[in-house]
């Protein structure tokens, strides 16, 4: 039996619409093990996010299954999938897509909240991880008023929040100029590393890749090792 905490076995997808169906994802399969990082590099339209999205159940395959700490996905409805998401799933987008009404505070205690803490364990919870990730004298500052890299940040010390298993990351730095790259994604792994977790990072960048334990791409819609 597998250790993985994300195993996507056989996962095919396919888009219909105008013109001939197109098979994004064809039998791709994966297993992430415990604290095990990661990286996938593949071109622009090769299926990185699709990927992803179905890896963190945001999306439905065509066949195949997804399975999160050994247990089946594909069965679940919609409950399931989003009290799965919300337990073992911490995600990552290129586009930080915080709250701008809320403080970066606000922003990293309400999924904690969502999950069951009180108010004040997850502000207390939040202060501690923008600390960790430099922030702790803007907490209180809402989104507009922090540089893009910083809303990156708080978007790191959001997606950890809840002690995921897996952390899945899209592009994370690729909004950002490579000086701020670079400090966000040392910070990324360093933060990853330390509480153990698992991630599947996708980047464009082949160097950052490198620094992961493994490298994946895609190729005629598998996954394979580079």
């Amino acid at each position: 039996m597998s250790d993985a905490v994300l195993s996507l076995q056989a996962v095919d997808r396919v888009y219909t619409g105008i013109g001939q169906p197109l098979q994004v994802l064809k039998a791709a399969s994966l297993d992430i093990r415990p604290g095990e990082l990661v990286g996938m590099v593949a071109p622009s339209g090769a299926g990185k996010s699709t990927l992803l999205h179905i890896a963190g159940l945001l999306e439905y395959p065509d066949g195949g299954d997804v399975l999160v700490g050994g247990q089946s996905c594909a069965a679940m409805d919609d409950n399931g999938r989003t009290g799965a998401r919300r337990d073992s799933l911490g995600f990552i987008y290129q586009f930080h897509h915080l709250l701008p009404e809320f403080t970066a505070q606000e922003n990293v205690a309400l999924p904690q909240m969502l999950a069951g803490r009180s108010k004040r364990q997850a502000n207390d919870k939040a202060a501690q991880l923008l600390d960790s990730v430099g922030l702790k004298e803007r907490m209180k500052h809402r989104p507009a008023r922090l540089s893009g890299g910083e809303q990156q940040r708080v978007a790191i010390a959001r997606a950890i929040a809840n002690d995921p298993l897996v952390l899945l990351a899209d592009e994370p730095t690729g909004n950002l100029d490579p000086g701020t790259s670079a400090v966000v994604f040392d910070m990324l792994l360093g933060l990853v590393r330390d509480r153990g977790m698992s991630a599947l990072i996708a980047t464009h960048n082949p160097e950052l890749a490198k620094r992961m334990d493994r490298v994946v791409t895609l190729k005629d819609g598998g996954l394979v090792s580079v």
